[in-house]
């Protein structure tokens, strides 16, 4: 498969087209239809990113009513469109009559919704660089300006604590998902123990933005320890760092969702 067919992938796509043009705090001024689009292409970036594979899944709520939020029915994330979206409460049921499949992890984003107001978007991932910080208790820090906001602290998730060994490892219920939200607290990054990560944002694309360039950090700190003592960024200066995120983010996304708009 190429590029081009990897992005083709339904007419409701195109209708990120004119959505990605608008600034995050306009978005909702798309309406659901070009919402839905960006969740979709979200999907499809973290797959191309390489920070899913056939596994994991992106979420939005519904900036017009924070009682719902959006998630794809359960297939590749690579494959999502527009079309394949089911509207959820915050108990992880689906809405509108809506009988599809959904992924049986759902409710790591319900209850994520439910304890955190702010966040308007969740990203669950099994990114292979983040794995090694959860299970070996080494902590993942901020060692470069991109991965800034790691600053306020990575917390690891362990659903040992909540379902006694012998867990398959699933966020299968919402007791799970609620003891995982509980263990992200106000942080914007979560490992979970031999599981992956999750990340949350304030946008779909700060979401992305921060799963991707968590895996980097990992990626870059756990080479980085190889050869010997590293030097974190400061408070001060991931502070500092985190002020230009909004600008970094818009420049990442283009380059990331560049080829939807060739092909749109």
């Amino acid at each position: 498969m190429n590029r081009n067919q990897f992005l083709a992938g339904g007419t409701a796509i195109a209708a990120a087209s004119l959505f990605l043009r608008l600034p995050a705090d306009a978005q909702h001024l798309a309406g659901p239809d070009g919402l839905l689009a960006d969740l979709a292409l979200a999907d499809r970036i973290l797959a191309r990113e390489g920070i899913v594979d056939g596994l994991g899944h992106a979420s939005v709520r519904d900036p017009q009513d924070h009682t719902r939020y959006y998630l794809s029915r359960s297939m590749a994330p690579a494959l999502v469109t527009a079309g394949d979206v089911i509207a959820y409460d915050l108990d992880s049921k689906p809405l509108e009559g809506d009988t599809r499949q959904g992924y049986i992890e759902r409710y790591i984003h319900g209850e994520i919704y439910k304890a955190r107001p702010d966040v308007m978007a969740v990203v669950h991932a099994h990114t292979p660089s983040v794995i090694p910080f959860g299970d070996t208790g080494v902590a993942l820090r901020p060692m470069y300006h991109m991965a800034a906001f790691l600053q306020r602290g990575v917390p690891i998730f362990d659903i040992d604590g909540v379902g006694g060994d012998g867990t398959d490892m699933l966020v299968s219920n919402p007791a799970f998902g609620a003891a995982l939200a509980k263990t992200l607290g106000q942080a914007d990054v979560a490992l979970m123990r031999g599981h992956g990560m999750v990340t949350v944002g304030t946008t779909i694309r700060e979401a992305v933005y921060r799963a991707y360039y968590t895996a980097q950090n990992a990626q870059l700190q756990a080479e980085a320890l190889k050869l010997g003592p590293v030097r974190y960024l400061s408070a001060n200066e991931a502070a500092a760092a985190e002020k230009a995120e909004t600008k970094f983010l818009a420049r990442c996304w283009q380059v990331w969702s560049g080829d939807l708009h060739t092909n749109a």
